[in-house]
């Protein structure tokens, strides 16, 4: 099966790809011809991943599925949530994102944090939904240099270490995206 993943993030791509069976291949954006950068203007992380995967298949006709993550953190009421990427602006700057939140987080005690993903499939004229959340902290400051986005910034829930330390295949497998893909790989193999 051949599907479409609405991105161009080659870390994400990356970490979907080492997920899914060989029997699934997976074209990124660029591999259809799709140079525009789709705008991602929903005021939820399930509204963007729908919108991404709705422009793929109305204006390129081919089965695929998108994600939306956000990172959400309890005492800042969900946020920064659908806006992680452009959390400290337009530039998507990874580095000036977490220095914003860390900024926010200096004097407070609850650092409860959660990742969300949702990822939109398209298939056949029929369009499902698969929702990956992981609970964990917001560490004082960043540890790590694996991975993207917060993940220097977040330790999950009974582990020792941030996703910014865990190796791509061990993040891959227990982060919210790899639940929501594990979802998404049960429900293809189950058609």
């Amino acid at each position: 099966m051949e599907l479409v993943f609405a991105s161009n993030n080659k870390n994400k791509i990356k970490e979907i790809q080492l997920l899914l069976p060989n029997s699934i291949t997976i074209l990124s954006l660029e591999d259809i011809g799709c140079f525009e950068e789709i705008e991602e203007n929903a005021s939820t992380i399930e509204g963007n991943a729908i919108l991404k995967a709705n422009y793929v298949t109305t204006k390129y006709g081919h089965n695929c599925f998108a994600d939306d993550s956000g990172l959400e953190v309890e005492i800042l009421n969900g946020k920064p949530g659908v806006h992680s990427a452009r959390y400290a602006g337009e530039q998507r700057n990874d580095a000036d994102n977490m220095d914003k939140l860390l900024a926010k987080l200096e004097f407070v005690t609850n650092r409860k944090a959660n990742f969300k993903t949702v990822i939109a499939l398209n298939l056949d004229g029929k369009q499902t939904l698969f929702t990956g959340i992981i609970d964990g902290i917001i560490t004082k400051e960043k540890i790590g240099t694996n991975g993207f986005g917060y993940d220097p910034l977040f330790k999950p829930n009974n582990c020792d270490i941030t996703f910014g330390q865990f190796e791509i295949e061990e993040k891959a497998r227990i982060s919210h995206r790899g639940i929501a893909v594990k979802q998404l790989i049960t429900y293809l193999n189950n058609l």
